[in-house]
């Protein structure tokens, strides 16, 4: 379930995730549009993965910030199923509005979705 703290900060625009560095270790910060629905947090990426990407494959544990609020999750790459449309259609709606769902599918056509669910 999403913490309090987080539904007051839906409206930002940007989250900053911190992934742990795959071959180094080392913190790795980026800045990132986020969509909040059904429970989690929702980031997208179209076309290869990232570095930040990859970080997440090999360390799920994440933290992020949304304006000056810190969080832990879990974070997981999805590019299909039940979470990859609720988070697809939640980013779109945000940042651009409602469409049909066909315009909604062909924008997100070559993207993935990651979804983050809040740790304590």
């Amino acid at each position: 379930m999403i913490d309090k703290d987080i539904s007051k900060l839906t409206t930002e625009k940007y989250v900053y995730l911190t992934t742990s560095g795959r071959k180094t270790g080392k913190r790795h910060t980026v800045e990132l549009w986020f969509a909040v629905a059904a429970g989690k947090v929702y980031l997208s990426h179209e076309g290869d993965f990232t570095d930040w990407m990859k970080n997440i494959l090999k360390d799920d544990n994440v933290n992020f910030k949304i304006h000056d609020v810190s969080f832990k999750g879990k974070a997981r790459i999805v590019k299909k199923g039940e979470i990859f449309e609720i988070g697809k259609h939640a980013l779109y709606r945000k940042y651009y509005g409602e469409a049909s769902k066909g315009v909604i599918d062909d924008w997100f056509s070559e993207s993935n979705v990651i979804a983050i669910s809040l740790s304590g």
